[in-house]
């Protein structure tokens, strides 16, 4: 079991204050997505950041271990640009390629007008300008991961889903040496449509190479590889579900993070939770292990924790998408954010 306690806070400035869309509504950040590459903080917002030289995917450095607002840079490749409504980062299993996943949770069979929503990208470390799209649609001219999104739909078996996990880890024993690791995506909804469903943390996946132009293909089938269910846990108090993965290379561990959004008599409460499991469990299928607090309790967020990434072999940096809700709570004596600043917490693993 392991224990944490919180070593910062605060809130990253994602853009200038007082931004606003084309019609004149106020953007607001919220951030889904976050992978520490070795040198830098990549970060990404569920919603778009407006403006030529700027787009919802941006880097940061990390100085005396805390986000550095002034070294802010914007992602601005026209494939990351594209791309709509991101939802978790990863780094592939050897470190040398970030990969990127969009919610995959609508599309217009039609007009591809939704496309957008369907992007796995790839690029080598430090290098966002070499993107490339992942399993595109073998047409030409047709943007999106659609022969991926085939895949999912085989896979997850529903009409509606949502990914917002992402994860590589090693490749599995009978497949070492033909495949570069197992590529996992994590699912949170899952039914008939957006209206009509059930928030889940399943696990979908598939081994992978990385080919010699730095794109990324998959190598078997793409199947379910875990499940489990959050209510079975003493001390989760709300049904969530996933909202992150994260492979931790210096204890060869996989994160998995899930998030609640509810409504009760006290109006809507926004959360979340972490569980921990070995490489071994996870293929062997038994249950991850709830991550606790310094005192031993199970660690809840106050926020919607949608975001994690491993920074060293004890530190964990984890970024929060609160949607609208403005409040900061503990992470800062103010009452309220503003609609610029992200909020996060650093993480100290103990035990």
């Amino acid at each position: 079991m392991l224990r944490t306690e919180v070593i910062d806070a605060g809130t990253l400035v994602c853009f200038p204050a007082g931004l606003t869309h084309a019609d004149g509504t106020p953007v607001n950040v919220e951030v889904s997505a976050v992978v520490y590459d070795g040198q830098r903080l990549i970060l990404a917002s569920d919603k778009p950041i407006p403006g030529e030289t700027r787009s919802a995917a941006f880097a940061v450095d990390l100085v005396d271990g805390l986000p550095d607002p002034d070294s802010l840079r914007y992602l601005t490749a026209d494939a990351i640009k594209r791309a709509v409504k991101y939802e978790d980062f990863a780094l592939t299993a050897d470190n040398r390629h970030v990969l990127a996943t969009t919610g995959f949770d609508r599309i217009d069979d039609v007009s591809h007008d939704l496309n957008a929503y369907n992007h796995l990208l790839i690029w080598p470390v430090g290098e966002p300008e070499r993107v490339q799209v992942v399993d595109p649609d073998p047409r030409d001219g047709v943007e999106g991961s659609l022969e991926l999104r085939r895949k999912l739909d085989e896979a997850i078996g529903c009409p509606y889903y949502k990914i917002e996990g992402l994860a590589a880890v090693p490749a599995q024993p009978d497949r070492a040496g033909i495949s570069d690791g197992l590529l996992l995506f994590g699912v949170r909804e899952q039914g008939q449509d957006h209206d009509n469903f059930d928030y889940v943390c399943r696990v979908v996946g598939a081994h992978y190479r990385v080919t010699e132009s730095g794109n990324l293909t998959f190598v078997d089938k793409l199947e379910e590889r875990y499940r489990f269910e959050p209510g079975d846990y003493a001390g989760v108090r709300h049904v969530c579900g996933l909202s992150s993965l994260e492979y931790d290379p210096f204890n060869d561990r996989l994160y998995l993070m899930a998030s609640f959004e509810v409504e009760d008599e006290h109006g809507e409460q926004i959360g979340g939770y972490l569980w921990s499991m070995s490489l071994a469990d996870l293929a062997s299928g038994a249950a991850p292990s709830i991550v606790e607090n310094a005192h031993g309790e199970v660690l809840e967020f106050e926020h919607k924790a949608e975001g994690l990434a491993v920074l060293d072999a004890e530190r964990l940096f984890v970024a929060y998408d609160n949607d609208r809700d403005m409040s900061l709570g503990w992470i800062d004596e103010r009452d309220e954010r503003e609609a610029c600043e992200a909020p996060y917490t650093l993480l100290r693993v103990v035990g």
